[in-house]
């Protein structure tokens, strides 16, 4: 049995990894969270309350994460500011979570000698041609373009200099584009979900020929799991599950799946700096953690997103409706 501290516990990914890890090990977890629009604790409504105990508090509070990481046998760091159109709009907050909170974290388990596990995005790597048959390796140099890859790019960087400098006991994962259940709705597959449940036609920025690597949410955790029990200290592994789609052919495959024409979607003007084509090569976490993804069909992992959100409009609705202003207000 470990305690851990996972950060970030009561976002999309984060919550996700609590509900693995209490459903798969004896671990207790300590959730870290500022609760931003992003946090919502209903994604960890029934949990045990023997295993698991919830903290309101920013991860740039040294004094609050020193606490927590000395009563920790491992800190999983998913607290993020993530959204590129936010980071455009106001980078700050990106730089103050993503750079300073990492910092934080990154000193008080160099204090107290805390496994640290940091989650980040291919994001990092900037992007690939459409007709380029690489894929990003560990190895691939860093080339982001937005405020929020810049700041998690930093951060990775960060969490090396203290693996190297300080002898922390880190491994960092860099993660292609999670969906599933309890992701907020303004992220494109839950938000095309819920449109179309609420018969408004789903918006696709630019061409929609961008392409994201897909992987369900669940895949992605049991991955972080396996890192934190057979990771090397200062590696670096990918996290994919060679499910390339661009975002039109997305976007049919969402309106197919719940009953309705494959082209009952409008345009919209793309949005600046888009990447054109993320790609992951998994093969280090395969080969050497002997990791393997459970959603190997796309589709089957979009019908059971499907029908969380359909059973499960109580979660998703209360933010529905911001998130449509703010889009209206951008012209989206």
């Amino acid at each position: 049995m470990a305690r851990l501290l996972v950060t970030g516990g009561a976002g999309f990914i984060g919550s996700n990894f609590v509900h693995h890890v209490l459903d798969h090990t004896d671990d207790t977890v300590v959730v870290l969270d500022k609760l931003t629009y992003a946090g919502n604790m209903g994604s960890l409504e029934g949990l045990p309350a023997d295993r698991y105990s919830f903290v309101k508090g920013d991860v740039c509070d040294r004094e609050l994460v020193d606490k927590l990481v000395a009563d920790a046998d491992a800190v999983v760091h998913f607290a993020a500011e993530s959204h590129n159109d936010n980071s455009l709009l106001d980078p700050a907050p990106f730089v103050q979570t993503n750079l300073v909170g990492t910092f934080s974290l990154l000193e008080a388990v160099r204090a107290h000698d805390v496994r640290y596990h940091h989650i980040s995005t291919d994001e990092v790597y900037g992007d690939l041609a459409l007709d380029d048959p690489a894929k990003f390796e560990p190895e691939t140099a860093y080339n982001p373009s937005s405020p929020y890859s810049s700041t998690k790019a930093g951060s990775d960087l960060l969490v090396r200099a203290w693996v190297r400098s300080f002898g922390v006991r880190a491994t960092i994962s860099n993660c292609s584009n999670n969906y599933g259940p309890r992701q907020h709705v303004e992220k494109l597959i839950p938000r095309q979900i819920t449109n179309i449940i609420d018969g408004v036609r789903p918006r696709l920025y630019g061409d929609g020929l961008n392409v994201r690597d897909w992987i369900h949410v669940d895949d992605h955790n049991a991955a972080v799991l396996t890192i934190l029990d057979k990771g090397r200290y200062g590696e670096t592994y990918l996290i994919g599950a060679d499910g390339e789609l661009n975002n039109k052919t997305v976007i049919e495959k969402i309106l197919v799946a719940m009953g309705q024409p494959a082209d009952a979607y409008d345009h919209v003007t793309d949005r600046p700096g888009h990447d054109r084509r993320y790609a992951i090569d998994s093969t280090r976490l395969r080969t050497e953690l002997g990791w393997q993804p459970h959603y190997r069909d796309f589709d089957a992992g979009l019908a059971h997103t499907i029908d969380w959100y359909r059973a499960n409009e109580s979660w998703w609705r209360p933010q529905k409706a911001a998130v449509e202003a703010k889009y209206a207000a951008q012209g989206h």
